[in-house]
């Protein structure tokens, strides 16, 4: 096979991946802090290659970084329901190890712990909250209140790199190597959720350069095979 052809396929094969992150960007864009993730293509030369084939070139996906672009806040006036304005994450233990998340609709589990949809405990800075009798309320710094008692503190941090964090489902994040770092005094909006920052309008615009583009590497290909190497072998098989 050509080099041109290598060329491509690996092209094409980059966009089939991208493609799989903006479709799974299109099915979160309702999901409370879920963050998009950009991509790049690169070159990447084969070197073992280079003898034979000079133009063997594969174009594969760069690294991705999330867009930690902020959603906008929108009120539901329910108590649990809380935003972080500004940079920083929610903690919560599942069942996995520790994660980190901007999602603050929260729930009150049935022995008066504080949790996520999907039952991940979420953790203050001196471990889970567990809420007490009366009302509750959630401050502008974070403090949890039962009635007139304090029951918790909600553990906020952030990292030096936050693009760097693995996104594992929704809007649930790994540090993935990064070290966590306390917000002192984290400005929290109660009663509000950050929704998705994913635009459909500019994902739909992706959607079509990314069809577009791989129906030109698979004309491209088309044209190699069938037109230039179906007319090699037929002028070469004359002779």
């Amino acid at each position: 096979m050509a080099g041109t052809e290598y060329v491509a396929l690996s092209g094409m094969r980059a966009r089939l991946e991208q493609l799989d992150q903006l479709a799974a960007d299109i099915a979160n864009i309702g999901t409370t802090g879920y963050k998009g993730t950009r991509q790049s293509h690169v070159a990447a030369p084969r070197d073992s290659f280079g003898d034979t084939l000079q133009t063997a070139i594969d174009a594969t996906t760069g690294d991705k970084h999330l867009d930690m672009t902020p959603g906008t806040l929108v009120p539901t006036g329910r108590s649990l329901d809380v935003a972080l304005d500004g940079d920083g994450f929610f903690v919560v233990n599942t069942p996995n190890g520790t994660r980190y998340t901007r999602d603050g609709h929260f729930l009150r589990a049935d022995d008066g712990t504080l949790t996520t949809d999907d039952g991940a405990v979420v953790q203050g800075t001196n471990g889970p909250i567990k809420l007490g009798a009366g009302d509750t309320k959630i401050d502008e710094h974070g403090a949890v209140w039962s009635g007139a008692t304090q029951v918790g503190q909600l553990a906020v941090v952030t990292f030096p790199d936050t693009g760097s964090l693995l996104p594992e489902g929704g809007a649930t994040f790994n540090a993935n190597g990064e070290t966590p770092t306390p917000v002192a005094t984290p400005s929290v909006h109660a009663g509000m959720l950050e929704e998705s920052n994913v635009s459909m309008s500019d994902r739909l615009a992706e959607l079509t350069d990314l069809s577009r583009s791989f129906e030109a590497l698979q004309k491209a290909i088309s044209l190699t095979f069938n037109d230039v190497t179906g007319r090699a072998i037929d002028v070469l098989g004359k002779r």
